[in-house]
């Protein structure tokens, strides 16, 4: 009895774990079919919950697209601002280094180059002579930025301006520049017709955007109306960060420049002098009889750089020069702009007359050869004959062309008595 009793209790237990087994398979396997539950909501509540949901996402899509065009217009209005902001920062920022040129500048010349130092011994010290570069800023004219980027080397080139009274003249300059092999060079066109030519003949050119006061004088102007745009002009290359190697169109060039250049002063220019005390300066001593024992008086002269020829760093003296020079242009009708040129650069400041400090540099006058070296020195001379300058610029005649085309065939083409025929001088 007591074992058939504990047999019947295990058979039972034995049941209700197989039925909590089949219990559990079946909820596993009605929860894998039916993994929403048995009972579903109603189509019509489902449609209206999709159709609410399309709604909601209807009306936030057609809010978006509002505050989408809402943030552009924002967004422009914004930009608008910021440029005005820019432009009156870059003019502030141009008045205030205007303001503290004259003031402790070589003060802060120390401050931007470096520490300040104690005086070393006797003979070793040497003074700054090279100013630091403005920072570029491309704002000022972003199209002649383009073209600067693409056609300057090592941020130098040369520039030349132009119209369609040297288009001959020109041909010469350009063509002299091709076979020397220089790439970085520009030409300024003050007229259309000039344009055209340079792109004819594979001549990188630039065209300002329209200036009735610089376009007037472009088209029409003479050689010294238009040599005088120049300082106007190069203002924009060197506020960009470039240097300038500034030549008028009567030169040929017989080497590259670039491969003779110093490049520690703001500007390095040719001169018209002819010999070595008047390119380089020289004590010129003055007799006044009636002195007595003080007769004579010792003065400094040199003669002038030319400015139809010099190289010139993007530096703040350099932007100055060009800015004083203008004026003085702009105000003095009759003035002369190489006479200008020459005032401002070397003129001492005095009571009422601040002066401008900048550093400045004489080039070799057998190298940058003036014309006047070469009629009337170097083709009479047979050792001076065999050297080879820089450029020759035809300066000193007023018979430009065709001295130009017999510098090409005494030094190019080798036609030995091709300079003969001229005078010294001019026969006027």
């Amino acid at each position: 009895m007591a074992v058939r009793r504990d047999k019947g209790q295990s058979i039972r237990g034995s049941r209700i774990a197989i039925a909590i087994v089949i219990g559990v398979l079946l909820g596993c396997v009605i929860a894998f079919v039916f993994p929403h539950g048995l009972i579903n909501p109603t189509p019509s509540v489902q449609n209206r919950r999709i159709g609410k949901t399309n709604f909601q996402i209807g009306s936030s899509s057609c809010e978006s697209s509002e505050r989408i065009k809402m943030l552009k217009s924002e967004i422009v209005s914004l930009s608008e601002k910021n440029s005005e902001l820019k432009k009156q920062v870059r003019d502030l920022t141009e008045k205030l280094q205007l303001a503290e040129q004259g003031k402790d500048h070589a003060q802060k010349q120390f401050l931007v180059l470096g520490e300040q130092h104690k005086a070393g011994p006797f003979g070793t010290v040497k003074a700054l002579r090279t100013n630091p570069s403005v920072v570029p800023d491309d704002s000022v004219n972003p199209r002649l930025a383009k073209i600067l980027e693409e056609v300057a080397i090592q941020k130098e080139l040369i520039v030349a301006l132009a119209n369609a009274n040297v288009k001959e003249t020109l041909e010469v300059w350009f063509s002299s520049i091709k076979r020397v092999g220089i790439l970085n060079y520009l030409v300024i066109a003050l007229d259309d017709h000039i344009v055209d030519f340079c792109k004819s003949n594979n001549v990188p050119v630039y065209k300002r955007d329209p200036d009735d006061g610089i376009d007037a004088v472009g088209r029409t102007g003479g050689n010294h109306a238009v040599s005088g745009l120049k300082f106007r002009i190069l203002r924009e290359f060197l506020q960009l960060g470039y240097s300038v190697l500034l030549s008028d169109v009567d030169i040929v060039y017989l080497q590259n420049p670039f491969n003779h250049l110093y490049r520690d002063s703001d500007v390095e220019s040719m001169s018209d002098g002819h010999n070595n005390m008047t390119a380089y300066g020289y004590n010129d001593v003055f007799d006044e009889p009636a002195m007595g024992w003080a007769r004579y008086a010792h003065t400094m002269r040199i003669w002038v750089f030319n400015s139809g020829f010099f190289y010139i760093r993007p530096t703040i003296p350099s932007i100055e020069l060009l800015d004083r020079v203008a004026d003085r242009l702009a105000r003095q009708q009759n003035a002369w702009d190489q006479a200008v040129f020459n005032e401002e650069l070397f003129f001492p400041s005095h009571p009422g007359y601040d002066g401008l400090h900048a550093a400045k540099r004489t080039m070799d006058f057998y190298k940058f050869m003036n014309s006047k070296v070469l009629f009337k020195t170097v083709r009479k001379d047979a050792k001076l004959k065999k050297l080879k300058p820089v450029i020759v610029h035809a300066n000193y005649h007023p018979d430009k062309l065709r001295r130009m085309k017999a510098v090409v065939e005494f030094y190019v083409n080798g036609k030995r008595d091709a300079l003969d025929p001229f005078p010294d001088g001019s026969d006027w």
